[in-house]
Formats: structure tokens, sequence, C-alpha cells
């Protein structure tokens, strides 16, 4: 190990245990880091490029499992990191090496790139005793460090939007991808934070009518080794390594959480939630054979859930390993960097990646799982959005429509339903017609309300609206595994050709089919998600795991065709109609006949306009339905036709009443003024068509 560059006699006080992290209070620091079987704790103080370690100080004090001391003359802006000794016995789960630089869990800024090199394992690479050996080589030169921040901050007049579930609509964005692409970024701040606070990107989301900005995780993550070497990146960044910190990728040049703040602050002024997709299932350490970075030389038995062989790991994320959320202080530092996006930075809500690993307890699930019931209970979370991706990759780790009152849930149940009605599978109405009505089935249990059903047809994992009706097979040959990754089972149509072509006729039906997607999407019961770029029509060539590919395939392009800036128009309509029907609002589930105030129903009708029976549920080859909302004076009819063949649909009151069309996905109509009049006792409903009516009681 080498030594410091210098040993200067800067003064230690003991400081206190309490917080964890580095905490600069004005005149000095304290610094504190948790660790339940260290035996030491160095602490390393480094130039201000990060190059050079020029100071490494013992904190003196360990109080109730936390090392600590305060320094009277560190400031704001001092690079550091830890030195954490202790015995290397991976036998007994515990993996210390003081050869190894590693970043503080708390810390609130990182600076430097990580660079891949053999010093960062913990074990020397290649060994025949594998990770049961040692080594002794440094790894500061190729880590980033940690920065001792102010966080002051003014925030003005900063209001959140507090958008009500019932009227949320989600999108899912990348902020690099949101931001690369366009022209009029200054190319410095294409791709950070402040690039998407740039006016231009907010008045396109602002214009399309969308209410809270899902981003993909902007904590702080670096690219794996693997990746690296094919000059690949980590682009998702499910690979978090700072609970607290932003990604230094999303930060200009020397920039800082301010920039974070400046976004989420003209987020706001738009009107416009920001909820943060967080990875707290794992980290970026992976498995026993991954680099040592942070937790894993801190104090490897408390941080990670260890299998009956404490070597190894117990892993229910397919990454490697599991954070030990029944350890309280693990459990308290990701409750504690929830509180710290919500009260210092001002995030409206969270996104839990493999939420179902947070209410483990080994293979079993719970929703009164301790961290589950901790969420419950805080005051602080009590007022953001919590969204679970309900299922991890352990034993029963598919809980979907499990998760505690007060959660949404990603509903991949309701995208698969909806792929396969739409490419005209058999047996799929009682499926579309239990996902139009907020999937009732599976969450109107324990006072949940239709919003508990977050649903989506495209996300980031998988293809883009537009490559959902282009392509029938994956091609992420990109991604240099040969074609191996990815899902196989997509439940697309490429509408008779393989990707791109030059047939109108083709061009014509895949158009009408992303219409019919996004009309389902907007106007089921529940809470709708689209992903950013779907409302042009933006393409990864097929590649259905672009998580690895850093260029123009996971860019929005701002550069539109008259094709894509008519489908925009499309779905800018569909959300205003939405927006303004309270029926597609409702915060009560629909059922057939009157509610409790007898004032609201759904009626499902044949094309012949007779109620359905359950012999017509049970014929497996009918693709044709409609959908009678009723509330007060208000009727909605929505109809739908995912078969090969036109019909005629009988309208309800025959031809006394007329209907205003809302919605028409053959003619490419979203009017939510309904200029259009439908007289008559029939409607002429075209082969793979969704049509919106309206008309009052009269």
């Amino acid at each position: 190990m080498n030594a410091p560059a210098a040993i200067t006699k800067r003064p230690v006080l003991a400081g206190s245990d309490v917080p964890l992290g580095a905490t600069w209070d004005g005149s000095g620091t304290n610094f504190a880091l948790f660790s339940a079987h260290a035996e030491k704790v160095e602490l390393c103080l480094f130039d201000n490029r990060g190059r050079r370690e020029i100071e490494r100080i013992e904190l003196p004090e360990f109080t109730h499992q936390v090392w600590h001391g305060y320094l009277p003359d560190v400031r704001p802006g001092q690079l550091y990191g830890y030195r954490v000794h202790g015995p290397y016995a991976p036998e007994a789960g515990h993996r210390f090496n003081p050869n190894k630089l590693l970043l503080d869990p708390y810390a609130l800024q990182h600076k430097g790139d990580l660079r891949w090199h053999e010093s960062l394992f913990g074990y020397r690479l290649g060994h025949d005793k594998a990770d049961l050996s040692f080594d002794r080589r440094d790894s500061a030169f190729v880590m980033p460090k940690c920065v001792v921040v102010d966080g002051a901050h003014t925030w003005g007049g900063d209001i959140r939007p507090g958008v009500p579930w019932g009227r949320t609509i989600v999108y899912e964005a990348h902020v690099g991808g949101m931001t690369m692409g366009h022209p009029d970024i200054e190319r410095p701040l294409r791709g950070t934070f402040e690039g998407l606070a740039d006016p231009r990107v907010i008045d396109h989301l602002v214009k399309l009518g969308v209410t809270s900005l899902e981003l993909l995780p902007v904590q702080a993550f670096y690219d794996e080794g693997h990746l690296t070497e094919k000059n690949l990146v980590n682009w998702w960044g499910y690979q978090t390594l700072g609970f607290f910190a932003p990604a230094p990728r999303y930060l200009t040049t020397d920039g800082s959480l301010h920039e974070f703040k400046l976004m989420v602050r003209r987020l706001h002024e738009a009107g416009i939630e920001i909820i943060m997709d967080v990875v707290y299932n794992h980290t970026a350490e992976g498995s026993e054979r991954g680099p040592t970075m942070s937790f894993r030389g801190i104090d490897n038995a408390s941080y990670y859930t260890l299998a009956d062989d404490p070597r190894h790991y117990f892993d229910t994320t397919g990454c490697g390993n599991s954070l030990n959320l029944r350890n309280s202080r693990v459990l308290q530092m990701v409750m504690d960097s929830l509180r710290y996006w919500v009260e210092v930075c001002h995030v409206d809500g969270f996104r839990f990646d493999l939420a179902t690993t947070l209410g483990r307890d080994r293979d079993h699930y719970s929703e009164h799982a301790i961290f589950l019931e901790a969420v419950r209970q805080d005051p602080i979370l009590a007022g953001v959005k919590l969204i679970a991706e309900p299922w991890d990759t352990g034993p029963n780790g598919y809980q979907v429509g499990n998760f505690p009152p007060g959660w949404s849930e990603w509903n991949d149940r309701y995208r698969d339903t909806t792929r396969a009605y739409w490419k005209g599978d058999e047996g799929m109405l009682p499926k579309i017609a239990n996902g139009l009505l907020g999937s009732a089935d599976t969450f109107s249990h324990d006072g949940r309300r239709p919003w508990a059903s977050m649903n989506f047809i495209t996300a980031h994992d998988g293809f883009t609206l537009m490559d959902l009706v282009s392509y029938n097979e994956k091609h992420n040959e990109a991604n240099g595994e040969d074609n191996r990754d990815g899902h196989s089972h997509n439940l697309s149509w490429n509408c008779g050709v393989e990707g791109e072509t030059d047939d109108p006729d083709i061009i014509a039906l895949r158009d009408r089919q992303r219409r019919n997607l996004m009309a389902t999407l907007l106007f089921s019961q529940g809470t709708p998600m689209l992903l950013m770029g779907d409302e042009r029509g933006r393409s990864q060539g097929g590649n259905n795991n672009s998580y690895c590919q850093p260029g123009e395939m996971n860019w929005f392009d701002w550069d539109t065709s008259e094709r894509d800036r008519d489908f925009e128009a499309f779905v800018r309509g569909l959300i205003r109609i939405r927006k303004s029907r309270g029926l597609f609002l409702a915060d009560r589930y629909l059922h057939s006949g009157p509610d409790a105030r007898h004032n609201r129903f759904a009626r499902w009708l044949r094309p012949d306009g007779q109620q359905m029976e359950d012999s017509d549920w049970d014929n497996g080859i009918s693709r044709s339905v409609g959908l009678l909302l009723h509330e007060r004076e208000t009727f909605l009819l929505m109809l739908l036709n995912a078969s090969d063949g036109d019909l005629d649909f009988v309208l309800p009151g025959g031809d006394e009443r007329d209907w205003q069309q809302l919605v028409d996905t053959y003619e490419a109509v979203a009017d939510p003024t309904g200029q259009t009049i439908i007289t008559g006792a029939t409607v002429k409903l075209p082969a793979r068509t969704l049509m919106l009516l309206e008309t009052d009681r009269g």
C-alpha cells in the first residue's frame, strides 16, 4: 500500500457520530462512517485534482458503530475517500482491504472518472484462490473521489406542482438521451441537467401535456469494465455507487448539485413534477468477484445480504448482490437518501427498480417488510409519489398488485395484453377489458385506487413504440453479445416487413397501430406512462436492450419529419381529451351498473349494440368490443376493433341521438372539441381501429 505523499499534523477533534457523511458546518467538517466490523478507519485527503493523496488521518472515535472525527480546517471542495482496516476473511463475509480507496456512501458529490484496472479488486485477478486471495495494490489512482459540499441553495419561490395521482401522466426519459441531439442547446450543456433545464426542452413537455418527468437513474453510477473494453457505456445507469450524489456525467465541467436543483426548479415552474428512478436493491460492486469501491470494503457483512455460505451473496437482483435492508444502518442510509432528495432537492417522487427485493426477507416477500413499513410511516415521504417495479429475479419475485396502499406499480400485464390485443391474438377481450378499467382484479383492495396501476406499453427496457410495430424480432447485434441479450417475447408485429420500408400501405398500417396503442393507453383507467420519443417516431433499429449504447440510437430526435409532427399532434390531442374528461380521471373503479353514488357506470357492448354476456367473453376469436362510460349527463363510447375486417357498430340510443367524434385512429383524428358529428343508428368501424364518441343524455 502506498503511503501518503506528505504527513502533516492537522488538528483532529472527536466530532460526532451524527449525521453520517461529511458535514460542513461553516467552520469545519465532521466526518462519520458506519462500519460495525472495522478495526480502524482512515480518512484520505487529496489535492484539488484528485491525483495525489496529501494526507491520511485516522478517525479518532468509534461511537454506536460509527467512526468519526472533526477537522476544523477542512472546507467545501476538499476531495476525500476512506481506507478501512479489518479482517480479510471472505469465508466469514469480511472483505476489508485498506489498499483500496473507498467512496463514502453518504458523499454528496463525486469528482473524477472511474478507470477500470485490476487494482480495483480486493483480490488478485487470475489467482488460483480467486476471491480468497488478497491484492495489495493501491486503487486510489483509478477511483473517483468524494467532495465536501456546501449544501446552501436559494430555492426562491419554488412550488411543488402537487399533481393529483388521478391527473398524472408520466413521461419516462433519459437526461442524456433527451438533450444530446438538440441542435440549439450549447454543446457543453447537451447531456446534462442544465441541458434538460433548457426552456425549449421543457416547452416540448408542456405542449405535449405530460405532468411528471420520470428520469432514468441520476444517482452516481459508472461504466462497467466489460463495457469499456467494447467501447460501450452504462447508458441506463442501473449500477448505483452513490445514493446521495448526482451522476457526474450529467454535470457540466466543475459542476455541482446546484445544476440538478436548477433543473427541478424550472420544471416546477412549468408545472411538471420530477420523479427519480432509484436503484436501492443492489450496488455497482457486483458479486464476490466484483471490485471493492465502497460498501464491500467498508463493511461487507452489514451492507449486503449474504448466502448461507457468507463468501457468496444472496442475490435476487441478477446483478451480483442485494442490499441488506434488514440491517438498521443500511435501512437508515436508504431512508436518509430518499429524504435528502425530497427535502434538499425538491424531488416529487421515486420509481423503485426491482422493488420486490426491497420487501424481502430472503425467500419471503411481504408488504409489511421493514423497508415498506418505514416508508409508509415516514412523514417526509407521505407527500411524494412512490412507484414500484414489482418484481425481481429471486424466488416468488413477481409481486404485481401486492405492494402496500399508497404505491403505484408498473403493470406489465397491461403492457402485454394491450400489445397482444392490437396484434390480433385470440382470447384477449376479457384481458383488454380488465386493463381498460384499471386492472381492478389486481389492484382494487385495501382501498387502493385505479391509479395504482401504472399502465405502459413501452419503456426504456424493450422496443420503442415505432419498433413495436416494425419488428418481429429483436436486433441487438450492436451490443456485442451475438443478439443473445434482451427479451425475445416482445408481442410485436412488423405489419408485414421486418424493419424500415417504403411500402405506403405498411407505413399507414404501422401508424394506425401506433395510434391504437397510444389511444388505448391514454383512455385506460390508471396512470399512463409514455416513453421518451414515442410521441414522434423514435426507433432503436429493433434493439430492445439499448442499455449500453451511447449514440443516436438512444437520443430523442429533434429533427422532425411531417410524419413525426402529425403523430405528435395526435398524441397531444389524446392527452387533452384525457385531461378534459372526468371519466378518464376517475379516482374510483368503474364497474358495470351504477356505483354507490348512482352516477357512474361502465357497460360493455357487442357490435350489435347489446350488452356483452358471459358467452361473448368466452368467444376467443372475437376481437371487437364497445365500452360505454357514463357520468352524470355525459356518455363516452369507446369502440375497439382489432380484427382484419370492417364492421358496423350499433350505437346506443339508435338514430335518436347524435354523437360527437373525439377520436378515430383510422383517420388520425384526436379532436377534444368533437366537431365531427356521427348520426344514424350505426357507425362504420374500420379494421384495426379505435374510435371514441361522446354525447349528452339529451
